[in-house]
């Protein structure tokens, strides 16, 4: 069947030497004409076989530099023509354009895709691409820290080991080309990677359903933080987690595998598609979650693929090479089986993973074991109560509102606005959401009433 290395035509036409481009800049392949779309031999006439044999070699070379080998073959009693093409180490091209072979298509490479596949072809890749006029000392140290601090906790590298400076740091770690620093390196550890690489960070939204954003966040800074400050932000504003008490023990339980969601932050950081711009996006519903980010499968991947057991094929190896040198990530191509394996332990539903070609989407799923219980709803345990309280996407706003309103139950908009010093406005669209969220509740009159805080949000 057609395949990576296989192509199929009933006859000749000059459009086909793209597909010969294309095998050429991929790994190689054979065109044969004389056969139709179901594999069947058709057959070439012999006047027909004997015009392609002597054309085919010296057309192809001299429409795209391509040496290729054309043969007869016979199957059925009927011949036809098969042309051989080896992969070439440098870039291929026929009139002008860039073909390559992906699956059992031919695609025109353009914008991006032809950029990474330019330089793939010259031994780089996008991420080792060094940029002028950057230094190691206009970096925050915060960065170099964390990723010391993580790597000796890993044991994958030893006090000892980092018992040097950070230009040397990025020296070991081949982030320097010459006086040059790497993008891998602006990216893991420089505190605003935007200045030079549009689109560096992540966006994050609550959703009601597609069509109803109800708030969003950005997380920005060095790629080697941004998987905890990604989460952290999940957990302390975006999740409702159904806390509850064993004796003086608090424990917190929430709707996706935590171990998962951390992998699916992991790998959409590494194998981010950076030259596009665009952010990773996280979008957050009541019951999933979806991580998107720019950069499909590896040519010639299916989700198939990604499913099964594979090697680790990396877009951003230097970037990968950072994180796994901190200990964030295995190098053998884990990630997705680790995603499963954490929504199985803890009886989560499968995951699910998507990807148009040029983009990839994961999507974690809660389920109604974990759905959060409403306020002051009340279990039993044997003899132990355990009380369900919420937490909700609360803020920092939010969180001065309610300090105010428990030292002052009768406190206006208004004074709250001039305490915390936002407008009117912008404390009354805080007080809505956390009605509706039954954070908070008026009580009595407009002018006479109080406010009544049902939880106890905010608090430590």
């Amino acid at each position: 069947m057609e395949n990576q290395n296989v192509d199929w035509k009933v006859k000749w036409r000059d459009e086909y030497l793209e597909w010969v481009c294309g095998f050429a800049n991929a790994q190689g392949g054979s065109l044969e004409i004389g056969r139709n779309d179901d594999g069947v031999v058709v057959g070439l006439d012999d006047s027909e076989i004997e015009r392609l044999l002597d054309v085919l070699p010296n057309k192809i070379r001299n429409a795209t530099g391509v040496l290729a080998d054309v043969d007869i073959q016979s199957e059925d009693g009927k011949q036809y023509v098969v042309i051989t093409v080896k992969p070439y180490p440098s870039p291929v091209t026929y009139r002008g354009r860039y073909y390559y072979r992906s699956g059992s298509t031919k695609q025109e490479l353009t914008g991006s895709a032809l950029d990474e596949f330019m330089l793939r072809k010259q031994g780089k890749t996008w991420d080792g691409v060094p940029v002028p006029y950057v230094k190691e000392s206009e970096f925050n140290r915060d960065a170099f820290m964390l990723f010391r601090k993580k790597a000796i906790e890993s044991t994958r590298l030893t006090e000892a080991d980092l018992e040097i400076d950070d230009a040397a740091l990025l020296s070991n770690l081949t982030l320097t080309e010459g006086k040059y620093l790497k993008r891998a390196a602006i990216l893991l550890f420089h505190q605003t990677p935007e200045n030079w690489v549009p689109g560096a960070y992540v966006k994050i939204g609550y959703f009601e359903n597609d069509a109803n954003i109800i708030y969003q966040d950005e997380v920005h800074g060095s790629l080697i933080a941004m998987p905890d400050k990604v989460l952290d932000t999940l957990y302390l504003k975006y999740f409702k987690g159904l806390i509850s008490y064993r004796g003086i023990q608090r424990i917190e339980t929430y709707p996706f595998a935590k171990s998962a969601l951390r992998e699916a932050i992991l790998n959409a950081v590494i194998h981010k598609d950076y030259s596009t711009g665009v952010p990773i996006q996280i979008k957050v519903y009541p019951d999933k979650i979806v991580i998107y980010n720019t950069g499909g499968l590896p040519n010639g991947w299916t989700i198939q693929t990604l499913m099964s057991t594979h090697g680790s094929n990396q877009r951003n190896p230097m970037i990968a090479g950072g994180f796994f040198r901190s200990g964030m990530i295995e190098s053998w191509g884990r990630g997705i089986g680790k995603i499963i394996e954490s929504c199985k332990e803890e009886g989560k539903p499968a995951p699910t993973f998507d990807t148009t070609g040029a983009d990839m989407m994961v999507t974690l799923f809660s389920n109604r074991q974990n759905e959060i219980a409403s306020e002051n709803e009340i279990y039993t345990d044997g003899s132990i109560g355990i009380n369900i309280g919420i937490k909700d996407g609360i803020n920092e706003t939010q969180k001065k509102i309610v300090a105010l309103m428990k030292t002052d139950p009768k406190i206006t908009a208004e004074q709250i606005a001039n305490e915390i010093g936002i407008s009117k406005r912008n404390v009354e669209s805080n007080i809505s959401k956390m009605k509706k969220a039954g954070i908070v509740e008026r009580e009595g009159a407009r002018k006479a009433g109080r406010w009544i805080v049902k939880s106890n949000f905010g608090q430590s």
